[in-house]
């Protein structure tokens, strides 16, 4: 026989005492604590869910099909990295490459020179300054196919409005969009016509970030707006232009709708670019898994690119 004094509660009596001598405030916490916790997990769920199904699982199986051949509608066959050596020696996969890095060399100067300048002349007080902003900034909100097909009659060889105007005032015809050379240049200028607006927005944020003494600092000392321009306005924007030339590596990076609709890749493949050339495999000729693989591939590329922006711009 146990004494008195010596006898031992068991575990529930022990726990009850516990939690019973514990304030109600704690066992409030603990309570509140724990709801919070589902909340969270119940907050969060949907974009876990989005995740998985749209981002996780495709990337997932798109390296998958790069091991093997597949048509969509037969079985899968694996290839190991026969695909990847098919790509190796892929000339129209290079040449696709170098019309989208001919297409990015004209589009970025030419998207920052006219972008910048219109910004400037916008951030200056002039006559319907809003209705301005507002006119440029509308290509942007428009379909890519719609701004696509208006340029494409713009461009028309025969009965273009461009040629007419050019036959007007005596200069022969262009062809824009069946002249290899001019190809990828015409649709460089409608790229930059369409986004142009945005840029425009993002430099006119820039401008309106360069203090205001500077520039009366710069009047008091006599110089010129040239040289306001060049020592006080491009240092003070300069983190804005390398953000512009980021986001129009990546926009040029996925010219796809411009060259589908006006060219269809020609003439000769020089408007071919990657990701045209990726949906082409893809989608005309049902070969997904060597699709999947140049997709990899070029997204490799773009990340290679961008992190050498980074750098730079990081160093600047």
């Amino acid at each position: 026989m146990r004494s008195k004094g010596t006898e031992r509660k068991s575990p529930v009596a022990e726990l009850s005492h516990k939690v019973a001598g514990k304030p109600v405030e704690a066992l409030g916490d603990l309570g509140v604590k724990r709801k919070s916790s589902t909340s969270s997990y119940l907050l969060v769920s949907p974009y876990i869910l989005h995740f998985t199904v749209f981002v996780l699982f495709p990337v997932g199986f798109s390296l998958f099909l790069t091991f093997h051949e597949w048509n969509i509608i037969g079985p899968m066959k694996y290839v190991g990295l026969a695909n990847y050596e098919k790509l190796i020696q892929d000339q129209y996969f290079l040449k696709s490459i170098r019309n989208t890095l001919v297409f990015l060399a004209i589009h970025i100067p030419l998207q920052i020179v006219i972008a910048l300048g219109l910004a400037a002349v916008l951030n200056e007080k002039i006559w319907f300054r809003a209705f301005f902003r507002g006119a440029f900034f509308m290509p942007v909100v428009v379909s890519g196919v719609v701004v696509t097909i208006l340029w494409q009659q713009l461009y028309g060889y025969e009965m273009g409005s461009i040629n007419t105007f050019l036959m007007w005032i005596g200069i022969k015809k262009v062809g824009w969009l069946i002249d290899p050379f001019w190809a990828m240049p015409s649709i460089a200028i409608m790229a930059t016509w369409k986004n142009v607006g945005l840029y425009i927005i993002l430099f006119l944020v820039g401008l309106q970030s360069v203090p205001r003494s500077l520039y009366e600092a710069a009047d008091l000392e006599g110089a010129s707006k040239w040289q306001k321009f060049i020592y006080i306005t491009l240092p003070g924007i300069n983190p804005t232009i390398f953000m512009v030339v980021v986001l129009s590596t990546i926009s040029g990076f996925s010219l796809f709708i411009e060259p589908y609709v006006m060219t269809g890749g020609g003439p000769l493949n020089t408007t071919l670019s990657s990701v045209l050339y990726i949906y082409k495999q893809g989608f005309f000729y049902y070969h997904m898994g060597y699709a999947a693989t140049m997709g990899f591939v070029f997204a490799l590329l773009i990340l290679f690119v961008v992190m050498i922006q980074r750098l730079t711009i990081e160093n600047k």
